[in-house]
C-alpha cells in the first residue's frame, strides 16, 4: 500500500480551494460548500474538508504537520520564496540551511505548513 491522499482540515473549503488553485496553478477536479479536491501531477490528491463538517469531528488546528514541495536546487527554493512572500503568504521560516537541504515555510490561510526545500547531501 502507498499513501496517495492528504487531507487538510480548513474553515472554508471555498476560500482555500481559490488559495490552493492559484499556488498550484491548476483547478479542483471537485468543488461543494464542505470539499474541494486537487488531484495533482504526482497523481497525489489533495483533499480540502471543513473542519466543521467532518466526521469524527476534529479536534486539530493547522500547523501539525507540512505539506512538503521538493525542487531541484537552491535557486528555485529562492525563487518560490519570493513569489510566495509577493503573493502575501504568511512566512514561519525564512530560507535557510538546515541538516537536510535548503528550505523555507509559508503557511496557508489555515496555518497549515507549506515546505519548500532542495534536498541536498
Amino acid at each position: 500500500m502507498s499513501p496517495d491522499y492528504v487531507l487538510l482540515y480548513v474553515d472554508d473549503p471555498i476560500a482555500s480551494g481559490h488559495f490552493y488553485a492559484e499556488l498550484l496553478a491548476r483547478q479542483p477536479v471537485e468543488t461543494s460548500p464542505t470539499f474541494v479536491l486537487f488531484v495533482l501531477s504526482s497523481g497525489l490528491k489533495l483533499g480540502l474538508w471543513s473542519r466543521h463538517t467532518a466526521e469524527p469531528k476534529v479536534y486539530a488546528a493547522g500547523g501539525g504537520s507540512e505539506l512538503a514541495f521538493a525542487v531541484a536546487d537552491r535557486s528555485v527554493v529562492n525563487d518560490m520564496y519570493a513569489d510566495w512572500s509577493a503573493r502575501g503568504l504568511a512566512i514561519a521560516q525564512r530560507p535557510t540551511a538546515m541538516d537536510f537541504g535548503y528550505t523555507f515555510v509559508a503557511l496557508d490561510r489555515d496555518g497549515h505548513r507549506l515546505r519548500v526545500l532542495a534536498l541536498e547531501v
